[in-house]
């Protein structure tokens, strides 16, 4: 819940904004620079939240009215923000990567490690995109308009001041948590204090942002422990009905799969569910059923954990 928190505390308070008007004067006298800029953030915003809605949410109120106003097409904004949103669950800290190890009894420190890398190559190939795109296509992505770009050297770099208190939070909290000096609770109490004295500072800590902060909060946090106790719970039974043994009879057996064989089938039933479902309902449904056949074919859990995850998004 404390993740949550932080994410929400810096998106209330006015934060993640003020990131956004850095990373709008900087990288706007680019073609596509706005989307770039979006996407970078939502990278950042991943960073220190572990949900989509949340990245979704900021990219929606602020980076959608300015890509618009600026001419941008609107699919290739659409584009941008639905899939720099989807880095959330991706980039430590994950939450679902969280619910995964919880489901598959994993452990969540080497998740969030093995989500690093894919998390940061997707961003990577994303911002690649709208590159080549922009530079194919400029009126997809015009650059700032040049009265908008006049604006001092000194004026740009104190802009960059508003880079620096997410990556101390981000520090703080991840930095400790991978050092070994702070376990994975004591690492989410130091963002939610951070991202807090991070409002303070700026002055912005109001009893309206405490709030919208804390509603948010309890009702995202709420939602994702009723889906753990029912996805404790529905893998229970199914597990003493025999289902796991079931598919794998069906698999292996009657069809006669290689174990490579079985993991694309499994990848074909992500993108079916996935019309119909979200990536906290589809893990319900799937990680009890799919971990013990995966470890059975010799699969890494935390391996398929993160090939999962890329699935959803």
């Amino acid at each position: 819940p404390l993740f949550i928190y932080m994410g929400y505390m810096l998106s209330e308070s006015g934060i993640a904004g003020d990131l956004y008007h850095m990373f709008h004067v900087w990288m706007g006298p680019l073609n596509g620079g706005l989307a770039i800029g979006t996407i970078v953030l939502m990278v950042v915003i991943s960073a220190m939240n572990g949900l989509s809605v949340a990245g979704m949410a900021i990219g929606a109120s602020i980076a959608l009215p300015e890509m618009l106003k600026r001419g941008y097409d609107k699919r290739m904004v659409t584009g941008v923000i639905q899939a720099g949103s989807s880095l959330g669950i991706m980039v430590p800290p994950s939450v679902v990567l969280v619910l995964y190890g919880m489901i598959a009894r994993q452990p969540v420190g080497q998740l969030w490690l093995a989500g690093v890398f894919p998390g940061l190559l997707l961003a990577g190939l994303f911002v690649l995109y709208i590159v080549i795109r922009c530079k194919l296509q400029p009126h997809l992505g015009p650059p700032l308009a040049v009265e908008e770009r006049q604006m001092s050297w000194a004026k740009k770099f104190r802009l960059l001041r508003a880079g620096v208190l997410p990556l101390l939070i981000m520090f703080f909290m991840t930095g400790l948590f991978l050092m070994g000096i702070t376990s994975l609770v004591e690492s989410s109490a130091v963002g939610a204090g951070a991202a807090t004295l991070a409002a303070i500072v700026k002055r912005r800590l109001s009893k309206q942002v405490i709030e919208d902060t804390i509603r948010k909060t309890l009702s995202v946090s709420c939602m994702f422990m009723w889906v753990i106790l029912a996805a404790l719970s529905f893998g229970a039974v199914f597990d003493g009905l025999g289902a796991v043994k079931a598919i794998e009879s069906l698999l292996i057996e009657r069809w006669e799969l290689s174990p490579w064989g079985v993991l694309v089938m499994m990848q074909v039933s992500y993108l079916l569910m996935g019309m119909f479902l979200d990536d906290t309902a589809m893990l319900v449904i799937v990680a009890p059923l799919y971990v013990p056949l995966i470890i059975s074919l010799g699969f890494n859990p935390i391996w398929y954990g993160v090939l999962y995850t890329i699935t959803c998004q």
